[in-house]
């Protein structure tokens, strides 16, 4: 049975409060280890948003798990920030939730540790509408919501700009934002978190939103969104992650396996048809 943790104010400050008192000492945890040695009788707890990545893990545990004598407990989080603070100070021992552009960008704000193991998939980024049936379709004047956090609205900008809704400044990166758009085309930008945008879409004439927040909105990446970012040389594959350090974790290496083995990538293909593909064989640098 997978553990669904929500996002409160209680289990924010907790949390906030261990990474503190984790960057201020040393890691006393008898079963964080650097090889593995002692742990592989220990199940292997990892934090995963709940769609795509914890039905993966799910899909994972029922049908492979145990045959390569893996202990896997998944846990559910509904937001971008507490699987990466629960990896740091030790409340889990992995994460599956996140791209490359969104996890420096953590580290750097935040002086925690967490390192990418191996990619598994990727969710395409689209723009969706209720009222509009074309890109064609968004004129001056109207509004789109995009992501709030620094990568993601990045990745938004971009999928607009390659599709000729707004114009960018030249050679600006994946951290691009509001300011750097040097044409908005008479266009208006509502700034929200990335898991409310689906929520929005009533209010506002088209919406950027994660493939992950897509799926959990009942919306189909592949047949609803007007736009969707193409999967080839795409940088923001989702991977497993663990804390610097537990990379060679002997139940890590396992679930390494598994994730990217042929079972799984059949499961990605026959289940998402599209909206998810497998990012197999590409390395998580």
């Amino acid at each position: 049975m997978r553990k669904n943790i929500k996002l409160t104010a209680g289990i924010a400050a907790t949390a906030a409060l261990a990474l503190g008192l984790t960057a201020c000492g040393t890691s006393s945890d008898p079963s964080s280890t650097k090889d593995g040695a002692g742990s592989a009788d220990k199940p292997l707890v990892v934090a995963a948003s709940p769609t795509p990545h914890a039905d993966i893990l799910d899909f994972v545990k029922k049908n492979l798990a145990e045959k390569e004598g893996l202990k896997l407990e998944v846990r559910e989080f509904t937001d971008y920030v507490l699987p990466n603070t629960a990896t740091e100070t030790g409340q889990v021992d992995a994460n599956f939730f996140q791209h490359k552009p969104y996890l420096d960008d953590f580290n750097k704000k935040n002086g925690t540790h967490i390192v990418p193991v191996a990619n598994v998939h990727l969710e395409p980024l689209g723009l969706y509408s209720k009222s509009l049936k074309s890109v064609k379709d968004i004129k001056a004047g109207q509004t789109v919501a995009v992501p709030n956090d620094t990568t993601n609205e990045g990745r938004a900008l971009h999928l607009l700009a390659d599709n000729g809704l707004i114009t960018l400044k030249a050679g600006v990166g994946t951290d691009a934002k509001l300011s750097d758009i040097t044409d908005k085309k008479g266009l208006e930008f509502k700034e929200l978190e990335a898991a409310t945008v689906p929520r929005a879409l009533n209010d506002v004439d088209a919406a950027v939103i994660n493939g992950n927040y897509a799926i959990e909105a009942k919306l189909q990446p592949a047949k609803d969104a007007l736009v969707l970012e193409k999967a080839e040389g795409n940088p923001y594959a989702n991977f497993l992650a663990v804390k610097e350090g537990n990379e060679k974790d002997a139940r890590v290496q396992k679930l390494v396996k598994l994730l990217n083995s042929p079972e799984v990538k059949k499961y990605i293909e026959d289940t998402y048809k599209g909206s998810v593909v497998p990012a197999f064989g590409t390395p998580a640098k």
